[in-house]
């Protein structure tokens, strides 16, 4: 890594650390298919820039670390792939999580992996996209492919940003990673912490716009959520969804149907692992008629009590189906998934007790429109008080829809940024 005309220890560590992690996925290929897809994948990006883009394309670069973040900068990339009809568009990922679901995005022309961030692998890239303007979204930072678009004075913005105190480009050590930083000409925060901490180590272009992921989730009510299927298994009873569930939070849906066979509430769950074993162990658990997605066709929905979705990209209109909802990931150390989703639904949410990491849970905490749950008997209690408290529960869910309404137009203010 360069800087100043002179390696520095923790560049030169750096650089052995990408490296090692070169040679660990390597590794660890033939016994992990996700590891295995993104080494892959990896190998052919360069081959795939060059088959599909020339010195003569107008290009921009869109890069995403996984599909949440895809997900966040989906507003933008659509109002900029509208603006400019005569570029083309490259969407890079770091993970195949992302990239496997949304390798055949209608927002790009071409959708790779990121190259391992070394320098050869940033000119290299850099020498066939040329972008006229890359945007990277939220936090996924990359020395070598930020210094090169520096050098080459090609522009770049970060959009919803988020920053905490104990991140390395606040720390002594953390000059390589600040210095990064500032290949980018503006940087939008998702709060104004984010933006104090910029100025704390002199960066002075930042603007506090908002989440994307507002506006991302505000336009799912402009869609057709319609799924013939859900229509059928709900049949017009109280429902409750539980997205993106980890094993810790089934459980506390596999006691509580099982010990409760609520009569008059049908029951979703979307789990985020949807490997056959994973699925099959769940349904096994219980104790009522439980159908699977994938087999909707051979068996009756109406009579079953619970849905299980062993399928991915539909989770979003199903919430569209919840009187109740659960998001998954904060009762385990997995890391809480998107609560925004639900909330647009004007729909009450529960979560686990770990989520220090997402202030939007923190604040649809203290709005009223999301209870955070430490133990079967609390999941138990504010559950059966959303189910057979109605008055409560619809208070409830408005607050969340509020909660969206209020933090929209991050949006607007990036495309006013860029003149569009």
């Amino acid at each position: 890594m360069y800087f100043s005309n002179k390696q520095t220890i923790l560049s030169f560590l750096y650089n052995i650390g990408i490296n090692l992690t070169h040679f660990g996925l390597k590794c660890l290929s033939p016994f992990n298919d996700k590891i295995k897809s993104g080494v892959r994948g990896r190998a052919d990006t360069f081959n795939t820039l060059k088959k599909h883009l020339n010195t003569e394309n107008k290009t921009l670069w869109f890069h995403c670390a996984s599909l949440g973040e895809y997900e966040q900068g989906l507003p933008v990339f659509k109002a900029l792939r509208k603006h400019y009809k005569d570029h083309k568009i490259v969407l890079s990922f770091f993970s195949p999580s992302g990239y496997e679901i949304r390798k055949n995005s209608p927002i790009a022309d071409l959708v790779v992996y990121l190259p391992l961030d070394t320098k050869k692998n940033a000119k290299r890239f850099l020498n066939i996209v040329n972008p006229e303007l890359t945007i990277f979204v939220k936090y996924d930072i990359w020395p070598h492919f930020l210094y090169e678009i520096k050098t080459r004075n090609l522009r770049a913005i970060l959009i919803s940003a988020s920053f905490r105190a104990n991140q390395s480009y606040f720390k002594f050590y953390g000059k390589q990673l600040r210095r990064a930083l500032f290949a980018f000409e503006h940087i939008f925060t998702q709060n104004d912490v984010s933006k104090k901490l910029l100025h704390s180590i002199g960066y002075n272009h930042a603007t506090v716009s908002g989440d994307t992921r507002f506006d991302r989730v505000y336009s799912q009510l402009e869609l057709n959520n319609t799924l013939s299927f859900i229509d059928v298994f709900k049949n017009n009873e109280l429902c409750v969804v539980a997205g993106s569930t980890w094993p810790e939070g089934e459980a506390l849906f596999v006691d509580f149907i099982n010990a409760n066979r609520p009569k008059n509430v049908k029951f979703i769950i979307a789990p985020h692992n949807i490997k056959p074993n994973q699925i099959n162990s769940l349904k096994e658990k219980l104790l009522v008629e439980t159908v699977l997605f994938s087999e909707k066709d051979d068996q009756p929905l109406r009579e079953a009590r619970v849905f299980i979705v062993d399928t991915i990209g539909i989770l979003s209109k199903i919430y569209s189906y919840a009187d109740i909802a659960y998001v998954g990931g904060a009762v385990g150390n997995t890391g809480l998934h998107n609560t925004l989703e639900p909330a647009v639904f004007g729909i009450p949410i529960i979560i686990g007790s770990n989520h220090t990491k997402f202030p939007e849970a923190q604040a649809m905490i203290d709005k009223g429109g999301l209870f955070a749950i430490s133990s079967q008997n609390e999941f138990d209690f504010i559950l059966n008080k959303l189910i057979h408290k109605g008055d409560f529960r619809r208070e409830s869910g408005s607050k969340s829809s509020e909660y969206i309404k209020e933090n929209r137009g991050a949006v607007i203010q990036i495309l006013d940024y860029l003149r569009i």
